[in-house]
């Protein structure tokens, strides 16, 4: 992790009462003018760390938010990366609060959810682009691997989607007859697997293989299908089926 560029930008965010007996600090001219901007051009007409002052504004409503709008984007490396991250991390970065916190970090639940609307009691097959671009959304900026399981009824139409496992850096524990077991409570005709590199690199290692074989012939003997496996890195994708592995 970047060590910050300036601890003071890093302190609790609750920021000293007004002193009504003081001019308004120079900032307050500038969250209107920025809120215009985007009121005005949109998301496209701003930077990232703009988008980042703007859902900072109403949890710290008395600090200029600018220098720390910036040190937040140099830390997490993009806007979605930091609306994503874990509340465990900003709070450990940056010692923020709760209501900073949250103010950051519901923008990425939300987008994540409306995704999901799109993917999920649909069919998957016909829509594979959203669908992968969901499991990205999703999966692609986590710090440790996680297994993630994308179920199907008989029309292929998404019926359940579940984080089985979650691991280390480099290893998820994954077991084939629990896979085929929820399988069989949701009364799903075939599955998905989906679990993230955090690394960077998508390549199937030997163990992914190995699992991905086990979980066919587990499922193949009871009547279900698996569609696919894919490998989530940031910004990369694998297929199984594409690379001839299933």
């Amino acid at each position: 992790m970047t060590a910050p560029a300036n601890p003071s930008q890093h302190a609790a965010d609750p920021a000293e009462p007004a002193d009504p007996a003081k001019p308004p600090p120079h900032y307050i001219g500038h969250r209107d003018r920025l809120r215009q901007r985007f009121l005005g051009a949109g998301a496209d007409g701003l930077q990232e760390y703009e988008l980042v002052e703007l859902l900072l504004f109403p949890a710290l409503p008395r600090r200029d938010v600018k220098p720390l709008a910036k040190a937040l984007i140099q830390e997490f490396g993009s806007l979605w990366a930091l609306v994503t991250a874990s509340p465990d991390r900003l709070r450990q970065a940056f010692n923020f609060s709760d209501a900073t916190i949250t103010a950051l970090t519901v923008v990425g639940a939300a987008a994540l959810r409306a995704t999901r609307g799109q993917v999920m009691n649909r069919p998957v097959l016909a829509g594979w682009d959203t669908l992968v671009n969901y499991c990205q959304a999703a999966m692609g900026h986590e710090t440790t691997e996680q297994l993630r399981l994308l179920f199907l009824d008989r029309k292929n139409a998404l019926i359940s989607d579940e984080v089985q496992q979650r691991g280390t850096i480099d290893h998820t524990p994954a077991y084939p007859r629990e896979i085929v077991r929820r399988a069989l409570e949701l009364g799903a005709q075939a599955v998905i697997l989906v679990h993230n590199h955090p690394a960077g690199d998508p390549t199937p290692s030997r163990d992914d293989i190995f699992l991905t074989k086990e979980v066919v012939r587990a499922a193949a003997a009871l009547g279900i299908t698996v569609h696919d496996h894919l490998i989530i890195a940031r910004g990369k994708t694998t297929s199984f089926k594409t690379l001839g592995l299933l």
